[in-house]
């Protein structure tokens, strides 16, 4: 120990809550050392967006949030808000523009945001120290003893932010959540969210549509939980916004109930003079695509032409029950829910509640977002929490 280097503050994790987090602790006057495993910053920043990083979005409150206490993080949100990074943004005169339902994009590159970030880490004179991999932590009596292939560092505060398990060729791992149990810290069960899902047996027809995307409501019966956005079909089975959020919030065993026209009737007073499946077809292809459209043809085609038939057919057009057999895995999931045990944690300062010194922030943390800058917001807002607390 006596060769280890030291810091007030180490920040675990160069993603976007630990750029944030030790350039605000940095420019508090805090000697600050960034470290990572991977030999590079941000590089979940540099792909979100498709490129473009939907870093924030301006509806952003805490029901937008899961989590096993969906209180927890009213605080950190309302201490920085999308206001707040707006402001850094406008600063680095960075151009941005809103999308959809409030999400913010960059216009250009994705690089703009991480520039930004490495920028305000400079201005807080942060150590950057990178593949620093066979990491091990142990507590000292005034702080934490830190051993990596990048040498020895001691510290004061310790702040993980460590993220998921999602991408794992970023680079993603379970250290957070290994970390967490070593200091006697709960862990919520992590599982991959924001992802895509799988379809299989009576549904498998359905991959016959990959590529075809419709504006839906998508509904989990047992939550209540629903989300009108677009579906997308796949070769495997069903993504798109609409099916991303609420994948969030499915568990395996339950159906999910698709409404394929939200608020509109389809079937309407079409069958008044005909009553026959190409009358159906015609009159499905007025609202839908002609593969969609066809593919409903054969699929919710009625036992007969009665009125009572006709009408469980528009029924069922408005509650579409899909069984997803699973999802596409950390692989695939923008994040991961669950995480660290929000219990375990104080809401201000996100500091461990029996552990002085020791942070945990973003997504390690059991704080998921929902689609849409959601999960950047709460990066940036746990990050300042924690670094204004050190």
């Amino acid at each position: 120990m006596n060769s280890s280097r030291q810091f007030d503050v180490i920040v675990i994790g160069a993603g976007a809550a630990g750029l944030m987090c030790a350039a605000v602790a940095g420019q508090r006057g805090r000697r600050v050392a960034l470290l990572d495993h991977g030999s590079l910053p941000g590089r979940k920043i540099l792909i979100s967006g498709g490129g473009r990083c939907n870093f924030t979005n301006i509806h952003c409150e805490p029901s937008r949030f899961l989590s096993q206490n969906p209180h927890f993080a009213k605080s950190a949100l309302a201490l920085y808000t999308p206001q707040n990074f707006l402001e850094l943004v406008h600063r680095y005169n960075i151009p941005y523009h809103e999308k959809t339902l409030g999400q913010l994009f960059c216009d250009h590159s994705a690089h703009a945001i991480l520039d930004m970030l490495l920028a305000e880490c400079e201005k807080g004179r942060v150590e950057h120290i990178y593949d620093a991999h066979s990491l091990q932590i142990e507590p000292t009596g005034s702080g934490f003893y830190l051993l990596s292939a990048k040498g020895e560092f001691q510290c004061e505060s310790l702040i993980v932010a460590t993220g998921g398990l999602s991408i794992p060729k970023l680079g993603a791992t379970s250290f957070g959540y290994d970390l967490a149990r070593q200091f006697g810290l709960n862990v919520v069960e992590p599982r991959p969210a924001l992802v895509p899902l799988l379809l299989g047996g009576a549904d498998s027809s359905w991959t016959q549509l990959a590529g075809v995307s419709t504006l839906v409501r998508a509904t989990t019966p047992s939550t209540k939980t629903t989300f009108v956005e677009k579906l997308l079909v796949t070769h495997r089975g069903l993504s798109g916004p609409a099916i991303l959020q609420i994948s969030s919030y499915w568990k395996p065993g339950d159906p999910i109930h698709v409404d394929l026209l939200p608020d509109q009737p389809i079937l309407n007073q079409a069958f008044t003079l005909r009553r026959d499946i190409s009358t159906l077809r015609q009159v499905l292809r007025t609202h839908f695509s002609q593969r969609l459209a066809d593919h409903l043809t054969q699929a919710a085609a009625p036992a007969g032409w009665s009125n009572a038939a006709i009408a469980a057919c528009e029924a069922s057009l408005h509650r579409w029950p899909f069984h997803p057999t699973g999802t596409e895995g950390y692989l695939k999931a923008e994040v991961t829910a669950g995480g660290v045990d929000t219990a375990n944690l104080e809401a201000r300062t996100m500091q461990a509640r029996t552990i002085a010194g020791l942070f945990f922030i973003g997504e390690v943390v059991d704080v998921t977002g929902h689609l849409g800058g959601f999960n950047f917001q709460w990066a940036w807002a746990s990050a300042v929490a924690a670094a204004r607390a050190v």
